[in-house]
């Protein structure tokens, strides 16, 4: 990320760069739980439906500690990150990350996603999220292959001077897959839920003509496609080797991810779990190409024959035996008989997947991978003095993301096993009141990004799916 990189680059201290300790600016009220909400007047939007979920699940948790947790952190992106308009009478609405001003196309639809549900009972919320929509098919038009955007399309990028065809209005331009599947996901999430179809018409299908277009140019069948990226930098997974194009792969049907959801480079461009991301997204393109209200059956087509591609191959190369746990989802591939065994905190991951949709979370094939991530066969899993959850590279050793844990909570069918994620939660947000990128395991004051809009509003997400799977959790002081 922006401000991190560039701190670690200018002092050439990687461990305590990664670790910014709280102020007593942002110390809890150990007592009283005051609400870390910004006041009434300053807040980015306010939904009424959002509101009502607050005040009714804050009654049904006994622990003051998590309730305040809850108040602080599910309402987050819309007290904070967006910026709602209408542009050409139509709905735009542009979602920065927290700490960063920019637009990734992943974080601006796992930001919105908890609030889906509610959008159909309150029309505010519903035309805020076709802003985002509309806003992310003007982003894949300006380039599908970059991650993150700026709202003025004019604005020049910080990391102009990176190796690859930068363009005003791009914050960085790293190729990743989920970054197209997003968009899907919500696009279909919101028809979904209010059986609105209007967004649908020639931009966004123009959008989603080039999302195809790029997943079977990274599928490299006919030769390495015309994306490379290189920086110059002292963090190694900002470069890629190879000119800018990766290690190689051999073409089997699965598409190339030059980086992760962490935005750091993969070892090898097959990335699994986002190619199983990409297969369900485009089963659901398909789907939304074949409403009578929507009628393109060219993108319809496509999307299902390309899902069929990197459904076959996955089964081909996607698969490992591990000696211990059986078969598992490698986390990354190159068609060469070569894995990668380890998971990343960020989404998609091989923890997260049944999150996603990707996979049943019963599924044995699941199961056994699921044993690997959380154990420490996982390289970026760690088990410290404040608690236990992955990790990876962009954070650097001994650092745990919150959002691993979140995730574990919510693709657990073990109510023990959601009580002690919840627990660590609660114990490690540093008397800040919001979650956090990451934490070191031994020191949970010792952690980065105090603003880190996603990871609040999933924390949301969790209390809300434990009230319905696992009620009594929440009524446990």
């Amino acid at each position: 990320m922006k401000s991190r990189r560039k701190f670690i680059q200018t002092s050439g201290i990687l461990a305590t760069a990664l670790l910014v300790k709280p102020t007593g600016l942002f110390a809890a009220n150990p007592v009283n739980f005051e609400s870390k909400r910004p006041p009434l007047a300053d807040r980015k939007f306010t939904s009424e439906a959002v509101e009502a979920t607050l005040l009714k699940l804050k009654k049904q948790i006994a622990n003051p500690e998590l309730a305040w947790l809850f108040e602080n952190c599910f309402p987050n992106t819309l007290d904070t990150t967006v910026e709602f308009e209408m542009i050409n009478g139509k709905p735009d609405t542009y979602v920065i990350t927290g700490d960063i001003d920019a637009m990734w196309l992943r974080d601006s639809t796992a930001q919105v996603w908890p609030y889906l549900p509610l959008a159909k009972t309150d029309k505010k919320l519903q035309q805020l999220i076709a802003g985002v929509i509309n806003r992310q098919a003007k982003c894949i038009l300006l380039d599908p292959y970059a991650n993150a955007f700026y709202k003025d399309f004019n604005k020049i990028s910080e990391w102009k001077d990176d190796i690859t065809a930068m363009k005003p209005g791009i914050h960085e331009r790293k190729w990743e897959i989920d970054s197209l599947c997003y968009p899907i996901r919500l696009a279909h999430g919101y028809w979904k839920q209010t059986g609105d179809t209007s967004l649908f018409g020639d931009e966004w299908k123009e959008a989603m003509r080039l999302v195809l277009q790029t997943f079977t140019e990274q599928q490299r069948l006919t030769g390495n496609g015309p994306y490379t990226f290189q920086r110059t930098t002292a963090w190694a997974t900002d470069g890629v080797p190879l000119s800018g194009y990766g290690y190689p792969v051999k073409p089997n049907g699965l598409i190339c991810s030059t980086f992760r959801p962490s935005d750091d480079c993969t070892l090898f461009p097959y990335l699994v779990p986002s190619n199983m991301f990409a297969i369900d997204v485009l089963g659901k393109l398909a789907e939304l190409c074949s409403l009578p209200a929507v009628a393109d059956n060219k993108i319809a087509t496509r999307a299902k024959q390309l899902q069929q591609q990197v459904k076959n191959a996955l089964k081909e190369d996607g698969i490992i035996n591990h000696p211990k746990f059986g078969k598992i989802i490698a986390f990354e591939v190159n068609g060469f008989g070569s894995f990668h065994l380890m998971d990343d905190a960020n989404v998609p991951s091989l923890l997260s997947l049944p999150y996603l949709g990707a996979i049943h979370p019963g599924d044995p094939l699941y199961l056994n991978t699921r044993k690997v991530v959380l154990s420490l066969a996982n390289p970026f899993f760690y088990k410290g003095k404040a608690g236990e959850g992955m990790g990876g590279p962009h954070t650097g050793a001994d650092t745990i993301w919150p959002m691993s844990i979140i995730l574990r909570a919510i693709t657990s069918v073990n109510e023990k096993e959601v009580k002690n994620c919840i627990d660590t939660l609660v114990s490690t947000h540093a008397g800040t009141g919001f979650m956090h990128e990451s934490f070191h395991k031994d020191d949970s004051s010792k952690f980065t990004r105090k603003w880190f809009a996603w990871a609040n509003t999933l924390f949301g997400e969790m209390i809300i799916h434990t009230s319905s799977v696992f009620p009594g959790i929440l009524k446990n002081k």
